[in-house]
């Protein structure tokens, strides 16, 4: 799942759940396409185990340790899931009135609707007579995406406890 290409000394905290971690990461489509980075600004800080990672991220960060640089790569199914053809909806166009009625309904438009939990993006696929398809997956669902990350610090666990 990962190609470390430089290890650091075995004697640093090795990432394990419950680690505070400082890395840099580029996000990068199949196709080494950049989507996302930390690079040209701050380092993001994590606590893997805390509920905001991909799950696939967390697992293929154990073991590395300040000083690693590695690729690693997430399937689909442990990233944003696989596409779910359920999520396409078709929908009523008198639902999107208003940006029908200014020339802004196009494929392509992100658009939010409320949800019992929350927002809920979806992207216009296409544009009938009377409806609208909307796909309401992940942008990113059904696909592998790869994390190249720097490994810049990390502390056990114990040590961030708070007693």
């Amino acid at each position: 799942m990962s190609d470390i290409i430089a290890s650091s000394e075995n004697s640093k905290p090795k990432i394990q759940q419950g680690s505070s971690v400082q890395l840099h990461f580029a996000l990068l489509m199949p196709g080494g396409e950049e989507i996302d980075t930390t690079r040209r600004g701050s380092p993001a800080s994590l606590v893997l185990g805390d509920g905001n990672l991909l799950p696939g991220f967390e697992a293929a960060l154990e073991g590395l340790q300040a000083g690693d640089d590695a690729q690693l790569t997430v399937l689909a199914a442990d990233a944003f899931g696989d596409r779910n053809e359920a999520n396409i909806r078709v929908l009523a166009k008198s639902t999107f009135a208003q940006m029908d009625s200014e020339g802004g309904l196009e494929p392509g438009l992100v658009v939010s609707f409320q949800a019992p939990d929350g927002e809920l993006p979806g992207v216009v696929l296409d544009i009938y007579e009377d409806t609208v398809k909307v796909d309401f997956n992940h942008p990113l669902s059904g696909k592998d995406i790869t994390f190249d990350v720097s490994i810049l610090a990390v502390e056990d666990p114990i040590a961030n406890e708070v007693g």
